[in-house]
C-alpha cells in the first residue's frame, strides 16, 4: 500500500502538461477604514439604514506562480429619511495564491471568480466586527456570485470591443 502512494496520479506528468498546482498560502487584510462622520448625533434617532454596497475585485502577478487577489468592499450606509451618513467601512481583503498548471482565460477566471470566492466570507467578517465595534448593529452583507459578477464583466467586455470595432469601420 506505501507503493501506491508514490505512484504519479492520472495522467499528472504522462503528457508533459504542466502538473496543475493551487494554493492558498495567505490571507490578510490590506487596508481597512471606518468613518462614522455624524457621530454621535447619528444616535440619538432609530436607525433606518439605506445600505450602499461596491465590490471590485483585482489581481497581481507577484512572481512567476504567485498572485494576489484583492477584494475591495465599501458599505456607505446613510438614514433613509434624512441621508446622512451613518458610516462608512472599506476593507481590502487580499490572499496570497500559489496557482500553476493553469493558463489563459482559465487563469483569468480563478483570478477574478475562484479566489474572491475563497477571500469574500473574510471580508463579510471584517466589515460585521468593524461596523459593530463603530457602535451599529450587524451589516450582515449577504453572500455574492463572483462567477455571475465575472461573466457580466466579461460580457460588458466584449460588447465593449464590438462597439470599438464597429465605430472604427
Amino acid at each position: 500500500m506505501a507503493e501506491d502512494n508514490n505512484t504519479p496520479q492520472a495522467g499528472a506528468q504522462a503528457d508533459d502538461k504542466p502538473q496543475l498546482k493551487f494554493s492558498l498560502q495567505r490571507i490578510y487584510v490590506k487596508d481597512i477604514s471606518f468613518e462614522a462622520p455624524n457621530s454621535p448625533s447619528v444616535f440619538k434617532d432609530a436607525f433606518k439604514p439605506k445600505v450602499n454596497l461596491d465590490l471590485n475585485t483585482s489581481s497581481t502577478k507577484i512572481a512567476d506562480d504567485q498572485y494576489e487577489v484583492v477584494v475591495k468592499v465599501t458599505a456607505q450606509v446613510n438614514d433613509k429619511e434624512t441621508g446622512t451618513t451613518s458610516f462608512l467601512a472599506e476593507v481590502e481583503q487580499a490572499g496570497l495564491f500559489r496557482i500553476a498548471g493553469i493558463e489563459g482565460a482559465q487563469l483569468d477566471q480563478t483570478l477574478g471568480a475562484f479566489c474572491p470566492n475563497l477571500l469574500f466570507p473574510y471580508a463579510r467578517e471584517c466589515v460585521d466586527n468593524l461596523v459593530n465595534r463603530g457602535g451599529f448593529p450587524p451589516l450582515m452583507l449577504a453572500p455574492v456570485n463572483f462567477e455571475a459578477m465575472y461573466a457580466q464583466r466579461k460580457q460588458r467586455e466584449k460588447q465593449q470591443a464590438d462597439q470599438a470595432e464597429e465605430n472604427t469601420h
